[in-house]
C-alpha cells in the first residue's frame, strides 16, 4: 500500500494556512505522509470564487484575529500576539518568489515557506520588503549570489504564470479559501478538507490516529 498523500495550498497571507503547515511539519501524526506545498496567490483564488475576503465582512474582520489565536493556543503553536502592521498586505511577491523556487529549487520550498511564516505570522519582520525578502532567500537556497538569481527570475512571466497555474489548480481541486488541503489515502481515495477545524477528518480520511491532546478534541 502506498505512503498516505497531503497537498496544501498557501499563501503567506493566511494565517489558518499557516496552522496547517505548522501542523504538518511539527506534529507526528502525518510524519508518515508524503507532503507537498503548492504555493497559490489567495487574493487572485478569491476573486475567481467570488468570494469576500473575511476581513471585509463586518465582525468577522475582528473575529479572525481572536480564532487565529484561539487554535494557536489549542494547538501550541507560535503565533504573534497582534496581526502583521497593515494586515492583510499583498503578498504576491513572496508568493511569486515560492512559485520560482518550485522551478528552480524545489527542494527549498518548504523551508522557504517556513521562513517566511515565521517572520510573518510569529515575529514580523516585513518579509516584503526588497533586503528582507532576499535575505530569506538566501538563508534558504545557500547565499546572496543565488538568491538574487531567485528573486530576479520571480519577476519574470515565466513564473507569474506558474503562480496563476497554481492559483488555478487549487481552484480545480475545490478551494475556495485556505488552508486547503487535499489527501489521498492508501486505498487511492481522495478528498479534499477546508479548515484547521477539519484536520481530524483528514487524519480519518487517511487512516491516521488522531492525537489525543485538548486541541486535537476540539478539531472536527
Amino acid at each position: 500500500m502506498s505512503k498516505p498523500k497531503i497537498t496544501l495550498y498557501i499563501d503567506i497571507v493566511s494565517p489558518f494556512a499557516y496552522v496547517g503547515f505548522y501542523a504538518l511539519q511539527h506534529f507526528p501524526v502525518f510524519k508518515q505522509c508524503d507532503i507537498t506545498y503548492i504555493p497559490i496567490f489567495l487574493g487572485g483564488l478569491m476573486k475567481q470564487c467570488g468570494n469576500t475576503p473575511p476581513l471585509q465582512v463586518k465582525n468577522k474582520d475582528k473575529w479572525i484575529n481572536v480564532e487565529r489565536k484561539r487554535w494557536c493556543k489549542l494547538l501550541r503553536i507560535p503565533v504573534s500576539a497582534e496581526a502583521p502592521p497593515g494586515f492583510p498586505i499583498n503578498t504576491i511577491a513572496i508568493q511569486r518568489v515560492l512559485a520560482a523556487l518550485q522551478q528552480s529549487h524545489p527542494e527549498s520550498v518548504t523551508s522557504a515557506i517556513g521562513v517566511f511564516y515565521e517572520n510573518f505570522w510569529v515575529h514580523y519582520s516585513e518579509p516584503t520588503k526588497k533586503e528582507n525578502l532576499l535575505g530569506i532567500v538566501a538563508t534558504v537556497v545557500g547565499g546572496e549570489d543565488e538568491a538574487k538569481k531567485v528573486v530576479e527570475r520571480s519577476t519574470s512571466e515565466e513564473v507569474k504564470k506558474q503562480l496563476t497555474a497554481n492559483t488555478q489548480k487549487a481552484f480545480d481541486d475545490g478551494a475556495f479559501g485556505l488552508p486547503w488541503f487535499v489527501a489521498t489515502n492508501s486505498n487511492g481515495q481522495t478528498e479534499a478538507f477546508w479548515g484547521v477545524d477539519h484536520m481530524g477528518q483528514l487524519c480519518d480520511h487517511l487512516g491516521l490516529e488522531r492525537p489525543g491532546s485538548k486541541g486535537w478534541r476540539a478539531l472536527l
